[in-house]
């Protein structure tokens, strides 16, 4: 199945993905109560690994084998997880959820670029060039005009960096994904979170030590363990399906939807307000991938 004829199978997929990421900032949000960032990543990666090794090893799959799939593997892990994830949490220290939701839209546009040079078929053209210019513009009004000042700023700059820098983490790792030898899905989903595990854990308990069980509350756990079986767990599953069978351009069609869940979650539950600036920069990204896909849509009957 090409990525011009993706399947409803696989519209399904993105729009499950979109929902399950848009409520994950929030989640992030709750757990920070009662965890420090890095350990929110840890134990999302940990429990879905967790769950996605017992599964794939109940249907008699097993991990994968071959260096280059483990390299691949690897590879994935961390950009798609370990990194991601640590940026993202340690930004929501500082930033609305909503706003690191919104953060997710320029994923495409870091897509479209790197897949012009390392996937076939996927060149950048002069509609693409156009809407890569806007969407960056996106970008620079989420990040702030402050965001690359000296030292002695707010954190706040820092933090939307530190989100949209986890966009291109996506990307890579959706990259990464779809260059890898044909390899069962949740195998290799599971190898990847192994890999993550392996990275972030250590990490985190050099970093920041055991979690405080004084500051752990019913809230907090469950965020952690939605962040772990849902967004993490079920939505790499997801993913490496939609990229396997349909592209990492086609996914990134979930980041088209994910801000307006995370904004719609933010506000209900954690009555968050964003400034008009977060509506005019989303509304440039999303301006950057309507001309960028001009061509496809056409395309399509």
């Amino acid at each position: 199945m090409s990525p011009q004829s993706p399947g409803l199978a696989n519209w399904l997929r993105v729009i499950a993905l979109s929902v399950i990421w848009g409520a994950s900032f929030l989640n992030v949000s709750v757990a920070l109560r009662g965890f420090d960032p890095l350990s929110v990543a840890a134990l999302r990666i940990v429990i879905a690994a967790l769950a996605v090794t017992t599964i794939a090893h109940a249907m008699g799959i097993g991990l994968p084998r071959g260096r280059r799939v483990w390299l691949h593997a690897v590879g994935m892990g961390f950009f798609s997880n370990a990194l991601p994830f640590s940026l993202l949490s340690w930004g929501q220290q500082h930033v609305a959820s909503g706003f690191a939701g919104i953060t997710m839209a320029a994923v495409p546009l870091f897509t479209m670029l790197l897949a012009h040079r390392l996937v076939p078929g996927e060149r950048m053209t002069p509609l693409k060039l156009l809407g890569l210019g806007l969407g960056m513009a996106g970008v620079v009004t989420l990040i702030g005009p402050q965001a690359l000042a000296a030292a002695g700023g707010a954190m706040e700059p820092l933090a939307r960096l530190a989100c949209v820098a986890s966009t291109l983490a996506y990307a890579i790792g959706g990259i990464i994904t779809r260059r890898c030898p044909p390899v069962p899905m949740i195998a290799f989903s599971a190898a990847a979170l192994i890999a993550a595990s392996a990275m972030i854990v250590p990490t985190a308990l050099l970093v920041e030590g055991l979690p405080d069980p004084a500051r752990i509350d019913w809230a907090a756990a469950g965020a952690v363990l939605y962040l772990g079986l849902l967004p993490t767990a079920v939505a790499t599953l997801l993913l490496v399906k939609v990229i396997q069978t349909a592209g990492p351009t086609f996914l990134t069609q979930s980041n088209y939807q994910v801000p307006i869940w995370s904004v719609l979650f933010g506000t209900v539950f954690l009555d968050e307000r964003l400034p008009a600036a977060f509506f005019a920069a989303l509304g440039l990204i999303l301006a950057g991938l309507a001309v960028s896909n001009a061509a496809a849509w056409r395309r399509r009957p």
